[in-house]
């Protein structure tokens, strides 16, 4: 548990650091890592951090064999006293079997074997009715333990994902050629293909390659796995704005801004919308943003 305390609690320090590079948007995260003197994260910490995730992992190994071993205990105590239930049982049967025969001897009575077949009969069907019940209970447990086993698998396969997928967006942001951060983001999407903001992401890094239309593709199947996705459509206006498509730039900026106005405040400040901001179709946005 301390463990996981401290994780949160160095994960809660980086957050801001993360929401930053977020909400700068890509030139200006540019130019924030190129200013950098030194990395954002220390080697020390980023150690520290998956040291104690293994940790974590071995922990979870240690729970699931203890948990393993009580069930089994449970089993074996469960059997234990059904096998001890069914020969009490037999042993009370036959008891009463041998109090029946005196019986019969003392009132004449000849007909002791059908009651004795018929005593091993109703014994037999006691037995038969203990066992099936126990054999449906472990059964049962059984179900349960598999479905426990494939949760901490699942739960484990997790952190491994997240893990990497953390070290590779660390990665991302350390480094400073667009080529590296393309490759970097094409190994996160390889993990999550769904991921919207490496998507997005990779299409900044194109844009500083000089690559409007890829850039453009891969904000619209951003926008198919999240139509919501205001990062996207900032994105597609600058890839746009790259192709003098004035109009179409315009209209994503529009659909941006109408989902996070903090926009606003760089537009005049990015180069990638320069062109836009300079062309006389610019002076329509505040209408537009009202209509």
């Amino acid at each position: 548990m301390s463990r996981i305390v401290k994780i949160l609690v160095l994960l809660t320090g980086l957050l801001p650091i993360l929401l930053f590079a977020e909400v700068g948007g890509g030139a200006r995260t540019a130019d924030v890592i190129d200013t950098l003197e030194q990395p954002l994260y220390s080697p020390f910490v980023e150690r520290y951090v998956l040291d104690e995730l293994k940790q974590l992992r071995v922990d979870q190994a240690k729970t699931k064999h203890e948990l393993l071993q009580q069930i089994l205990d449970r089993e074996h105590n469960s059997v234990d006293r059904a096998v001890a239930y069914a020969t009490d049982t037999v042993t009370y049967f036959f008891y009463l079997i041998a109090a029946a025969t005196s019986v019969l001897v003392l009132v004449g009575w000849t007909s002791i074997r059908d009651i004795k077949e018929r005593v091993h009969s109703l014994a037999d069907e006691e037995i038969s009715k203990l066992i099936h019940e126990y054999e449906a209970r472990l059964e049962m447990i059984e179900v349960q333990l598999q479905q426990k086993t494939q949760h901490i698998d699942e739960n484990r396969e997790e952190i491994e994902l997240t893990q990497d997928v953390q070290s590779l967006w660390l990665r991302a942001q350390q480094d400073s050629s667009p080529a590296s951060k393309i490759i970097i983001y094409d190994e996160i999407l390889k993990r999550r293909h769904d991921d919207c903001e490496a998507l997005t992401y990779k299409a900044d890094a194109v844009l500083e390659l000089n690559e409007p239309q890829w850039a453009a593709n891969l904000c619209h199947q951003a926008l198919k796995i999240d139509p919501e996705n205001c990062h996207a459509f900032y994105q597609l206006a600058c890839a746009y704005t790259a192709m003098d498509q004035f109009e179409e730039a315009l209209r994503f900026l529009i659909e941006a801004l109408s989902r996070r106005e903090s926009y606003l405040e760089g537009i005049h400040e990015d180069p990638a919308l320069q062109p836009l901001v300079n062309h006389k179709i610019f002076n329509e946005l505040p209408r537009l943003m009202t209509k």
